[in-house]
């Protein structure tokens, strides 16, 4: 796990594709103009993307400058792991956008803007991290204590989410801004009695902001876990939330196969946890020895293979149990 210098051209060519794509997934939204996307078009558009980000992995493996096998593989460990949190917090986006009150039809523009978004701030904490990392390794084992605490609160969390109106990012936001008591179709802001008020679609964009900032506390460090690179950690990472727009409209229609996801999400946030401090040893070590302890930390590397196959493991048994647990419609139970 290690960094390379990819050259500058490289990252411009990167992200003006994902401003394509971006462009390019709006306008296939909205060709019909405001709809209620569907289940069969969500789930085209999901495929879509995911075939995008395993086409890039692919390129990866065939023309990464050094080591591609590996580099590849700690992509495909990296984007799983993202797909997976992200896709857990698209059900904070289906709350919000109910609390919000929020017709389907527009909701996917609440969304591109809030991927938009997601994309710069991810990109900044990505390089910061990878700056912090480089200087103060250290800290990669305090992301794994954190890793682990966070897995083992979702097997305690309760499913019940309680008034979205006294949740703190909700109540920050509308003493930020003035607010329309009502939409205005898809406009984020109008003009009522000479006043500039901000509308529910706008609030809605905030929250979902936020929201993402808060999840990327335990996303960013997750991968990691698994890769330093900066250019692979940056491309999984955005790959995996740019088809999230599509992902949430399958995923509205699909609630209910769901029940356990946030399980196994649970379980792959406590094994890259584990995996981190596994290879800290001589942090481990040194504080042992600084307590006064004879305590001897053994070094343990866990290959991106094996990673990558317990990470899909977990994510596809997560998914399975949650279906197969729910009753078929018609079913008499």
């Amino acid at each position: 796990m290690h960094s390379i210098g990819i050259p500058l051209w490289a990252w411009i060519v990167f992200y003006a594709s994902v401003v394509l794509m971006l462009v390019a997934d709006l306008k296939m939204f909205t060709k019909h103009g405001e709809h209620e996307v569907g289940i069969g078009e969500a789930l085209k558009m999901t495929a879509v993307w995911i075939g995008v980000a395993l086409l890039f992995g692919l390129g990866i493996w065939l023309f990464y400058p050094d080591d591609p096998h590996e580099m590849a593989m700690e992509y495909f460990a990296a984007y799983l792991i993202e797909k997976s949190l992200s896709t857990d917090n698209l059900f904070v986006f289906l709350m919000l956008f109910s609390y919000f009150g929020i017709e389907r039809k527009y909701q996917h523009e609440v969304l591109f803007w809030g991927i938009f978004g997601a994309l710069v701030l991810r990109s900044i904490f990505i390089f910061a991290g990878v700056a912090v990392i480089d200087r103060f390794e250290w800290i990669l084992g305090i992301f794994g204590l954190f890793l682990l605490y966070t897995g083992a609160k979702m097997f305690a969390h309760d499913d019940e989410q309680g008034d979205l109106s006294q949740n703190l990012v909700v109540r920050w936001v509308r003493k930020l801004f003035p607010v329309s008591d009502k939409l205005h179709g898809d406009h984020f802001f109008i003009i009522e009695n000479g006043r500039r008020l901000a509308t529910p679609l706008f609030l809605a964009l905030i929250a979902i902001e936020i929201s993402d900032v808060i999840f990327a506390v335990d996303s960013i460090p997750a991968v990691f876990c698994v890769s330093r690179d900066p250019f692979i950690v940056l491309t999984s990472n955005i790959f995996a939330i740019l088809g999230l727009r599509a992902l949430y409209f399958a995923l509205a229609a699909l609630t209910r196969y769901f029940k356990y996801f946030k399980y196994g999400v649970g379980l792959i946030l406590m094994f890259v946890g584990l995996k981190m401090l596994l290879t800290m040893d001589e942090y481990i070590n040194a504080l042992a020895e600084f307590a006064g302890l004879s305590v001897r930390f053994p070094h343990v590397e866990i290959s991106t293979v094996l990673s990558l196959s317990v990470i899909f493991g977990l994510l596809l048994a997560s998914i399975l149990f949650s279906y197969l647990s729910t009753p078929r419609e018609g079913s008499k139970n």
